[in-house]
């Protein structure tokens, strides 16, 4: 065998593969190929303490002899690990393919993935937009949650934040089962306890269709590349496949390795000695096989017609790819999977696809590489270059879309963001990443048609309507621009409405229209006007598609239409629904089920749970405290009924923190809030250092506004209670007396001392230094802040801290407003 490395390197090193993986996901691992002996079971025993702690769930992992103890009643995880979203069905018209190279309804993709380490992989997201937030579904089939480790566990389920992206797009998940080269830690026994019997059941496989059915997700992947097999264990490797199978509850992936004898020798084909892994006589072992890299012409050809012999289809089988080191610079023999004017000769496999996150130097980096990936250099699947040494995906596969049914809601969210918006207010600023918050990207990433100049589409990270982003159009407008966005299958009814939240640069004409075209000439678009917006803010046009009940809608677009050299528009949110936006009822029993300190006294992390809205009309339920000054800041969200709130701060010396959480419906109506009071047992943590300390600043509005204002510990006297300055470079300087270990700032703006929240600053930084004679280090950074009071928790130690203001108020108002700087610590 030439080619054995790729599928072992990330899953027994994965936490060296993944380079780029936050400091905050990561922790120590024990090299896979350190491991003589099997690891200790993944998961601890439950205890009391451990059942009542707030600590971070993670997605489960476990060896053959672990899982066999697993309980979901039992595991304090499992009920965070859950998937709420069910796979949707798709819809493929091949008149609507973009590129005309593609073919529907052949050569499928199957994508292995790597989105973090095997152990410490949070279960609902982070505090942290560094991730592979993926978005390309509508070309993949089938997502493998790649990873397992000889020295963490073989066996890993998938978080739930990517089942519940990937079936949004109506993509299966399969979990990965790992037997490592005896290289990289591997032991034969692990495989023989993974078949072990009891009675004509097969335990572990039991445990397998449990874990995959009570977390949602859809099957396993069985990477065997242990060797010291024999023909009787690959026997029961097959039986238990068969066995699982029968019960066609959860489904295989096998991948070319182990052979009927035992051995572990990759065939880079379907062969008489690995076939019966895929079809054993009349018995179907697994749905679909994963063929090792080393494929040859001929190789496939046999494969098809030996599938095809029994009774299977050559797109069950995946040939693989190895894209792990390379990316798009692979090279592939892409006329032999995909030859042109011809049948597909096989579907595809993926091998590491987020090459073009952990490659990349930031997330406009990564959207262009995986752009370049998946829809080739010109970023647009309709104009690939099929001479290209990587033409782009979209040269082979057609798209497929999840749009088939009512309502339908795009927020254009991508699972990540520096903010959270909600309604078009920012509701909290650092960030964050959370794929069960990702919608249903377009079908069409971008496809642009103009007599005149073209505008350029791109997902904007600087403002949102609801969520981290918004889809922005920009550039020359000097003739009818269409946009595609979405295939679908949506039929209309008496009541139906496409509604879209949008946002111009100025108050006017949106020069933008929605467009449809309906299965009966899905080719030719209809189009509505949206009309004027009446300023710059967010504005909801909503339009009546009553003249067109009883057909179907076939595809979603915008057109843009005027003269603006300069044209920029946001779309916030379309929707397409019947009737009015639902109210959802409100969840009820929100019950902390434990905390943990962070800081003690100042801060806390916690487990929430809440009994679930009973039907399927919630999208999913967010997760607010209460603050002071009557505003909600956002803490998460989730369609699960329980949420890991990873920091609650504590404001002030506040006895208790209120927490709401509400139910957002599929048209995104929101509930009333349940709630809860968070108590605070003991007393802050440190004190406010900066109180009555020096205070020096760039400047101050009038005399009685000066930077000691700021540190007095008062917003309660009025507009001279604190500093103002109106000079062009605005900070505020507080020396501490002594460097001290601090462990939070919070920085009270306009409305917390009773002016307009249109004066709260927007955009600050925090700044500090040891001595006099350091550089300034930022500790945080925030853009887009709305709200009165904000905190910033940190893990520094300073006696210089200084706040910097870029930007002072929500509009063009030049002054800089703040009531109180406090820096806390020890």
């Amino acid at each position: 065998m030439l080619r054995r490395l790729p599928l072992l390197l990330s899953a027994a090193l994965a936490t060296a593969a993944l380079g780029v993986v936050p400091a905050a996901h990561a922790s120590p691992q024990v090299p896979a190929a350190s491991a003589a002996a099997p690891a200790p079971a993944a998961a601890p025993a439950v205890t009391a303490a451990v059942t009542a702690a707030g600590n971070q769930p993670y997605a489960s992992y476990w060896y053959p002899s672990t899982i066999l103890n697993w309980d979901p009643a039992t595991d304090p995880d499992a009920r965070f690990n859950r998937s709420r979203v069910p796979l949707q069905p798709r819809t493929s018209d091949p008149s609507l393919t973009a590129n005309p190279n593609a073919r529907a309804g052949e050569g499928k993709i199957a994508s292995l993935v790597s989105f973090g380490p095997t152990s410490n992989n949070p279960s609902q997201g982070s505090a942290d937009p560094n991730y592979y937030a993926f978005g390309y579904w509508q070309y993949v089939d089938k997502l493998v949650f790649w990873g397992g480790s000889a020295g963490e566990g073989l066996i890993l389920a998938p978080n739930p934040t990517v089942i519940d992206a990937a079936h949004r797009n109506g993509v299966k998940v399969y979990g990965t089962v790992f037997f490592p080269p005896t290289a990289y830690g591997g032991q034969i026994q692990w495989v023989r306890d993974f078949v072990q019997k009891s009675g004509n059941r097969y335990p572990v496989a039991d445990k397998l269709v449990q874990a995959a059915q009570y977390y949602g997700f859809d099957g396993w992947f069985i990477n065997q590349e242990t060797g010291g097999g024999d023909s009787s264990l690959a026997t029961e490797l097959r039986n238990l496949m068969q066995y699982t199978e029968a019960q066609r509850s959860t489904e295989f992936m096998w991948y070319d390795a182990m052979t009927t004898s035992g051995a572990v020798n990759w065939q880079n084909a379907l062969t008489p000695a690995n076939s019966p892994f895929l079809q054993n006589g009349s018995k179907r072992t697994s749905d679909s096989m994963f063929l090792n890299f080393n494929w040859t012409p001929s190789g496939l050809d046999s494969s098809r017609t030996l599938a095809r012999q029994l009774g299977r289809s050559e797109y069950e089988l995946y040939s693989g790819i190895d894209t792990e080191a390379n990316g798009y610079n692979t090279s592939v023999d892409w006329n032999t999977l995909f030859p042109a004017g011809q049948p597909h000769t096989t579907s595809l496999g993926l091998y590491r696809p987020e090459w073009t996150w952990k490659s990349a130097t930031d997330r406009a980096d990564f959207y262009v590489k995986d752009a370049r990936y998946w829809v080739g250099a010109n970023s647009d699947p309709s104009t690939t270059n099929t001479s290209d040494s990587w033409p782009g995906l979209a040269s082979y596969v057609a798209e497929s879309s999840p749009v088939t049914a009512k309502p339908f809601v795009t927020n254009f969210g991508t699972g990540q963001g520096d903010f959270y918006n909600s309604g078009g207010t920012r509701v909290a600023t650092g960030g964050w990443n959370n794929l069960s918050l990702q919608d249903v990207p377009p079908t069409y990433r971008w496809v642009v048609s103009s007599s005149g100049s073209k505008l350029t589409p791109s997902v904007d990270f600087t403002d949102a309507y609801q969520g981290g982003s918004s889809l922005r159009l920009t550039g020359t407008l000097d003739a009818p621009n269409t946009v595609r966005l979405y295939q679908t299958s949506l039929p209309v009814a008496a009541d139906t409405r496409l509604s879209m939240v949008v946002r111009t640069s100025a108050a006017g004409p949106t020069k933008l229209k929605a467009a449809v075209s309906f299965a009966d000439a899905p080719s030719s678009f209809t189009t509505l006007d949206l009309g004027d917006n009446s300023g710059t803010g967010w504005e909801q046009h909503t339009l009546d598609l009553s003249p067109y009940v009883g057909r179907t809608i076939a595809q979603i677009a915008l057109q843009a239409d005027g003269s603006d050299p300069a044209y920029d528009v946001r779309i916030g949110q379309l929707a397409v629904y019947d009737g009015t936006v639902d109210t959802p009822s409100a969840p009820s029993k929100l019950t902390v089920l434990g905390a943990s300190d962070v800081v003690a006294g100042s801060s806390q992390s916690l487990r929430l749970s809440w009994t679930a809205v009973p039907g399927g009309d919630v999208h999913h339920y967010e997760v607010y405290r209460r603050n002071a000054d009557g505003t909600r800041t956002f803490l998460g969200a989730t369609p699960n009924d329980a949420y890991f709130v990873g920091r609650l701060d504590r404001a002030g010396t506040e006895d208790s923190t209120t927490l709401d959480v509400e139910a957002v419906s599929t048209t995104y109506g929101r509930s009333a809030a349940a709630s809860t009071a968070v108590p605070w047992t003991a007393a802050p943590a440190g004190s406010n250092l900066a109180l009555n300390r020096p205070a020096t600043a760039s400047g101050q509005c009038n005399a009685n506004e000066g930077p000691a204002k700021a540190v007095n510990g008062s917003v309660n006297g009025g507009n001279s209670d604190k500093w103002c300055t109106l000079t062009s470079s605005k900070w505020l300087e507080v020396d501490l007396g002594s460097a001290h270990s601090l462990s939070k700032f919070v920085v009270k703006h306009a409305s917390a001392g009773g002016e307009s929240a249109s004066y709260n600053t927007r955009d600050f930084s925090i700044q500090v230094r040891a001595k006099a004679a350091d550089p300034w280090t930022t500790v945080a950074n925030v853009t887009g802040n709305t709200v009165g009071t904000t905190t910033h928790p940190v893990t520094t130690t300073a006696r210089y801290v200084r706040l910097v203001i870029t930007k002072p108020t929500q509009t063009t108002d030049p002054a800089a407003r703040i009531y109180e700087f406090e820096a806390w610590g020890k």
